[in-house]
């Protein structure tokens, strides 16, 4: 169980930074790099991690007060611009958080904190009806868990909130690994609700906190284009795009991942529809799975491509852009005359352009005539700070394949 809610947060010191390091604080961005500040005449050194320092210019002027851990290149976030953060603002927070989901969804179903976009950095919590998901992965919001825990209580009355703090990000604070109920009672599977179809998140088990919501409004796109046709889902999970697919007409779903757990958390949602019997299941990696496919003959009439990140770091951007442009050819080529594909990536690091222009060579290589019949990006319970780029990460095209060959 969480320990029980300090009275206050205290101010620890005065973190000072570099000459014109401050430009972009006062453009809106929070994150402070380990090499921007001062080291000589304010020590990151000895900083207890998640801790709360004033930040100030070069001149001494205060920027605000952040959250720090002296050990990681961004060593500090910004939390509060007026005075230190307590918990009156935490809980502020909080319900501005709700309030902005509430005003664009109907059901309380949805990522109800979003990190930093909710001026809350490392909180992530994922709303299943009267179940809450909280993940965290930095050391402030660690250190305020009894104060989340208290706000959300009260704000949602949840019957149980799930502690999924068992994830990589962890592991970069250098932070403990665990995964406990924190308060009420939580299922293994909890019922929840996207775009009208009913589903189960595998909330113990499952990746991140069970569920990946961001999609939501590209899977609410596809929804009404499937009626009567075969579908591929790829790098399936527990059926987000397959699952619905279903609910809403599709005549056969054929759902691919590597883990034969995922695929039974697919045939589970499946279940819930009555639609069993017009699901297939393929375990393997994803690759394998379709050049198979293409050498058995089979072709789909859509077919969903939303790969894990290939690209984590910017090292990786040769070989992950070469990656998602190997996995969209083979997509096409699996693709029915007239076929619609949905090629997503999730990499932050990969700009939506550049996978258009990846679609674009794909076409041209396998001379194939495309065409994009729509974009689309995160949905509004993962809003985007509009300082911080990297709160924007999501990107999907839907690509029309066309009858005639290139001109």
């Amino acid at each position: 169980m969480a320990p029980p809610a300090n009275p206050e947060f205290p101010t620890v010191q005065q973190l000072i930074l570099n000459p014109r390091a401050e430009r972009r604080l006062k453009l809106g961005h929070l994150w402070i790099y380990s090499n921007e500040v001062d080291t000589q005449r304010s020590p990151l050194k000895g900083l207890a991690p998640g801790s709360q320092c004033e930040i100030l210019d070069s001149k001494e002027n205060s920027l605000g007060y952040a959250l720090v851990n002296p050990n990681q290149l961004i060593c500090a976030r910004l939390v509060s611009r007026k005075g230190p953060f307590t918990r009156k603002q935490l809980h502020r927070r909080l319900e501005n958080a709700l309030a902005l989901r509430q005003r664009y969804f109907p059901h309380p179903s949805y990522r109800m904190v979003y990190g930093d976009s909710d001026g809350l950095p490392g909180l992530v919590v994922d709303r299943f009806g009267d179940y809450l998901v909280v993940q965290i992965s930095s050391w402030g919001m660690e250190n305020l868990l009894p104060d989340i825990v208290d706000g959300l209580v009260a704000l949602v009355n949840p019957k149980g909130i799930l502690l999924r703090n068992d994830h990589q990000g962890r592991k970069v604070e250098e932070l403990p690994e665990v995964c406990e109920v924190v308060h009420g009672e939580v299922p293994k599977m909890a019922p929840f609700e996207e775009n009208g179809v009913a589903l189960l998140a595998p909330v113990f088990e499952g990746q991140k906190t069970g569920w990946f919501y961001d999609h939501r409004e590209n899977r609410a796109r596809l929804n009404q284009w499937v009626k009567g046709q075969r579908v591929l889902d790829l790098f399936s999970y527990a059926g987000g795009w397959g699952v619905q697919a279903l609910a809403n007409g599709a005549k056969e779903v054929t759902c691919v991942d590597a883990s034969g757990q995922a695929l039974d958390w697919c045939e589970e949602n499946a279940a819930l529809h009555n639609r069993k019997d017009d699901l297939i299941t393929i375990q393997g990696k994803a690759i394998d799975a379709m050049k198979e496919l293409i050498n058995a003959g089979e072709r789909y009439d859509a077919i969903v491509l939303d790969p894990p990140a290939f690209i984590k770091r910017r090292k990786d951007q040769k070989s992950g852009e070469a990656a998602y442009r190997h996995i969209n050819e083979l997509a096409l080529r699996l693709l029915e005359k007239n076929g619609l594909l949905v090629s997503a990536s999730c990499s932050m690091h990969l700009e939506s352009d550049t996978l258009l222009e990846i679609l674009r060579g794909a076409g041209r290589h396998l001379d194939k005539s495309i065409n994009i019949i729509g974009s689309g990006g995160q949905g509004a319970d993962h809003p985007i700070h509009p300082a911080i780029p990297e709160t924007r990460y999501l990107k999907a095209h839907f690509v029309h394949l066309s009858a005639g060959g290139n001109v």
